[in-house]
């Protein structure tokens, strides 16, 4: 008999938005030896508008998308009402279906889910496993909308580490992801597994940029490209990224290209606009099927995090960046997995965060080192095919799912 395994999470098909397309794909593929269920609301980011079938089977998985509001995740209130009624609704579709013996992979967004998750398992005496993308309530304060010496902090922060003792295996991103849970927890611990997200090596390949569709319509072909793509959200580090781009806003043969949606989107568009920033282009984010194009039309990718973000976030970019076969600044604490990826495997440079001028200064000597960054960024597709496939990562999950079951 096939185990039931139900994962919970705001975010799945036809979502494109992360965590969405990295647990489609694992859940798809657990499906091959398991019953895999998903509870999860209507498209509230990138997809937002479209109207998915409430019950579906898509490629061996049994989907139930909740009745929840879907408004404009960037207004903040609004965010915090989908919240709300996404984990109240997933609470009671999981709390009717679920049984005894069932394994329940849950996801850190939103916030009140993991909570609610855990009170389903320890009410039907299911299994659970805590998947954390981001790490609750520090990355609220890192964004600027908790204070660490708040009440609502301190109570956060011990609802959490007793949700993290409670489960039967928590799964992080990376190393300082994992270093953070230990703490957490308040013991090293043997529940604590670290599986990555993956590259997607197939659809995502090094091209040549002469060649690229994006910068010839771009009309940017002749220039140095600097690229961050991606989320723009409060945790990132934007500001220091225009703030390079005014500093090098002289130098016609660099060009920063920003991709992709968020709070500081706005922002970052009315800065380079009021300031006449010349050497910067902002563009939507681009489809799926568009992604291995939109990842070459640069020649170094950026990712930039603001200080203290170590063990609270690991960027899935990075690994579809390293697929490209393009070298990576990270602009991130030392010690976090972005850094320490990029420096293991000299696919990059590390810049400290808060430091405008560390990172001018980096993509300068880039630009006049372009053999170096070819070298660089092929290291990262290397390292990406040796350890960050989608199935070496499903074999991990695999094992996870093999160990709870005879427990």
């Amino acid at each position: 008999m096939k185990q039931n395994i139900w994962i919970l999470s705001e975010l799945y098909y036809p979502e494109m938005t992360v965590p969405a397309p990295i647990l489609t794909r694992i859940s798809e593929g657990l499906a091959l030896h398991a019953h895999v269920q998903v509870v999860c609301s209507q498209p509230t980011y990138s997809a937002r508008g479209i109207r998915a079938s409430k019950r579906e089977v898509l490629n061996g998985v049994d989907i139930h998308r909740v009745v929840s509001t879907t408004l404009d995740k960037d207004v903040l209130p609004y965010r915090i009402i989908n919240f709300v009624t996404i984990s109240i609704s997933i609470f009671f579709t999981a709390l009717f279906h679920i049984k005894r013996d069932d394994i329940v992979l849950v996801v850190t967004n939103p916030p009140l889910l993991p909570i609610l998750a855990a009170a389903v398992c320890k009410l039907k005496g299911a299994k659970s496993v805590l998947l954390i993308h981001d790490v609750y309530p520090e990355v609220l304060t890192f964004a600027g909308l908790l204070n660490s010496y708040s009440l609502i902090f301190r109570l956060g922060y011990k609802i959490t580490s007793s949700i993290y003792r409670s489960c039967d295996s928590v799964v992080v991103l990376g190393r300082d992801m994992a270093r953070l849970a230990v703490r957490k927890i308040g013991r090293s611990d043997h529940k604590i597994k670290i599986i990555p997200n993956w590259a997607d090596l197939d659809s995502i390949v090094p091209c040549d940029r002469k060649k690229n569709r994006m910068l010839k319509a771009l009309q940017l072909t002749d220039r140095f490209i600097v690229q961050y793509s991606g989320n723009m959200g409060r945790t990132h580090g934007l500001e220091e990224l225009y703030e390079a781009a005014r500093q090098l806003d002289s130098q016609e043969d660099i060009h920063f290209l920003f991709i992709g949606s968020g709070a500081k989107k706005r922002w970052l568009e009315n800065r380079i606009f009021v300031d006449d920033i010349r050497n910067a282009t902002v563009l939507s984010p681009r489809s799926r099927e568009d992604l291995s194009d939109s990842l070459n039309a640069c020649d170094v990718a950026v990712i930039a995090f603001i200080a203290g973000m170590s063990g609270v976030s690991v960027p899935s970019r990075m690994y579809n960046i390293m697929a490209s076969g393009k070298p990576i600044i990270a602009v991130a604490d030392a010690d976090s997995e972005l850094a320490l990826v990029v420096s293991e495997e000299n696919a990059g440079w590390v810049v400290p965060p808060g430091n405008p001028n560390a990172l001018v200064e980096r993509i300068i000597y880039a630009s006049s080192h372009l053999e170096e960054c070819r070298e660089k960024g092929m290291n990262g597709r290397r390292a990406a095919e040796r350890k960050y496939s989608f199935n070496r990562v499903l074999t991990e999950y695999e094992h996870l799912i093999e160990d709870l079951t005879v427990q």
